[in-house]
Formats: structure tokens, sequence, C-alpha cells
């Protein structure tokens, strides 16, 4: 379901609020096509912290692992990353279907480790809306569809209180992943 309690702008501005107060940049210097990584100076271990704050303040679970790790995992070791640690031309035809113009630079033979400062902050709202847009269509709980949006960025049932519960980002990674395998057939 595609839900309208929770804007992108909504999003845009929670995930600089994360971005502000894990690499103490200034709020200003954020566009949505800022890379994390060359823009704004992120490591690994601030995606950690930033992806903890966005699901403080949404309620939801982004996914752990990337979308390469999912087709390595679900369509055999090497389908995406070779024994080299470049990637393969199916990896990057399901790349740029995923990210499209985002990742236009993406080409096969690209080394795995070029693929982290292509993540802009644009990216990261898109992943948060896609899991905000698994909003079931009725409360788990009761069963009613009355939701409400909470403080802004929080979902919960105007009947019955209960916090909606969204797909997590892994598993939502990995159903487009056999959506796009069923129509492609790129495997």
């Amino acid at each position: 379901m595609s839900q309208n309690l929770i804007t992108e702008e909504q999003v845009f501005e929670e995930l600089k609020k994360a971005i502000v107060e894990t690499l103490r940049v200034d709020e200003n210097s954020i566009t949505p096509d800022s890379s994390l990584i060359n823009d704004l100076g992120a490591e690994s271990l601030d995606f950690l912290d930033i992806n903890y704050r966005l699901e403080q303040a949404f309620g939801m679970k982004m996914a752990r692992h990337f979308v390469l790790e999912h087709i390595e995992e679900m369509f055999g070791e090497g389908t995406a990353i070779d024994e080299d640690g470049r990637l393969t031309e199916k990896a990057i035809e399901l790349l740029k279907t995923r990210f499209g113009h985002n990742m236009s630079d993406l080409k096969a033979g690209m080394d795995m480790d070029e693929i982290p400062v292509m993540i802009t902050v644009r990216s990261m709202t898109q992943g948060v809306m896609d899991i905000l847009n698994s909003l079931p269509e009725k409360c788990t709980k009761c069963g009613n569809s009355a939701w409400q949006s909470d403080e802004g960025v929080k979902v919960k049932c105007g009947s019955c209180g209960e916090s909606a519960t969204y797909t997590n980002g892994d598993d939502l990674i990995k159903a487009w992943l056999t959506k796009v395998q069923e129509e492609k057939k790129i495997f």
C-alpha cells in the first residue's frame, strides 16, 4: 500500500537530522544529491548510526544488507560479484533497475567497493519511503483502516492506538528481487 501520511519531504528532513547528529556537518551542506561518503564524510559505522536514528524516528527496520548481498544469497555466489570483487553485468542490470538515475555511473567490472560512495541522501530517502509504503491496509491488531500520523513521522492506528508495522528493508529487497527475476528472468 502506498501510504500518504508521511511525505518524502518529511523523510528528507528526518534524514538530515540523523546525518547532522551522526556526522556533525552543517545542515545547509546536505542536499538530496549529496554522497554520504564523498560529500558528507560518512564512514561505514556512520551508516549504522544513521539507520538506527531513522528506525527510531519512524518505527521501522532498515535493510541490514545491500542489494548485492541479497543477489548473492538468493541466486548464488558469483552472480553479482565475481571472484575479483568486481560487479557482473547482471548486477549492473539489477542495480540500474532498482536505482535508475541515481547510479548512472555503474558499469560491469567496477570494484564493488565503489558502490557505497554512490549512496546519496536521495537514495536513502527513497529506501525509507519504500519501507513506509509497505504499511498494511489494515491494522494487524484490530483490523481497522484508521492509520494516522503521530508527531508527523510515526504512524499508529486511530482505532486501537497500535503502532504501524512495516515490512523490513531486507524483506522488501528480497521481494523486489523475486519479482524482477520472475518478470525479467535475469538469473
